[in-house]
């Protein structure tokens, strides 16, 4: 007999988190997460109900966003500062509403969330770069996806940004 559980997910993204532990990482500061792969490994066969990548900062990749919005109907939100209380406020929203969440950072600010989610009866899960990772967030959650060199790429700017760096 099989047993099949419908789960219903949010995944939100601390990305300036996440891109900054990616490029420590792997040295190299034009790495991003590959979402295509990334996503269908984190929900395992369970459902997406929403996609949300915080970002601090006025460059956001309008390509990015447009990618997560056609893939995944996933929004990007610029923060002020940094994204831990606007990705706290959604999650505390969103908590009613799903059976798990899952957070791309490895920031332990989040440890005090992580637990109130809990207290609430949410599922939990981190992914992040183990090696970055806040040893007590990880503790913390009820599941931990270990984001690895599989899970990023590194892309090249065109010549045209590159020369108007300079």
């Amino acid at each position: 007999m099989d047993i099949n559980v419908a789960q219903s997910v949010a995944i939100l993204v601390d990305g300036n988190n996440i891109e900054r532990s990616i490029h420590e990482d792997s040295g190299n500061t034009n790495t991003m997460v590959n979402f295509d792969s990334l996503i269908p490994k984190l929900l395992n066969g369970r459902g997406l109900n929403r996609l949300l990548y915080f970002r601090e900062g006025k460059a956001i990749s309008s390509k990015l966003a447009e990618r997560l919005h056609t893939n995944y109907y996933g929004s990007v939100i610029p923060c002020h500062k940094s994204a831990d209380i606007p990705l706290t406020i959604k999650a505390t929203q969103l908590s009613s509403k799903v059976d798990t969440i899952i957070i791309l950072s490895g920031d332990s600010d989040y440890v005090d969330l992580v637990t109130h989610l809990k207290s609430e009866g949410v599922r939990v899960e981190i992914a992040a770069v183990k090696r970055t990772a806040a040893h007590t967030l990880i503790e913390e959650a009820d599941y931990f996806h270990e984001i690895t060199r599989e899970d990023w790429f590194a892309y090249t700017q065109p010549a045209q940004q590159r020369r108007q760096r300079r």
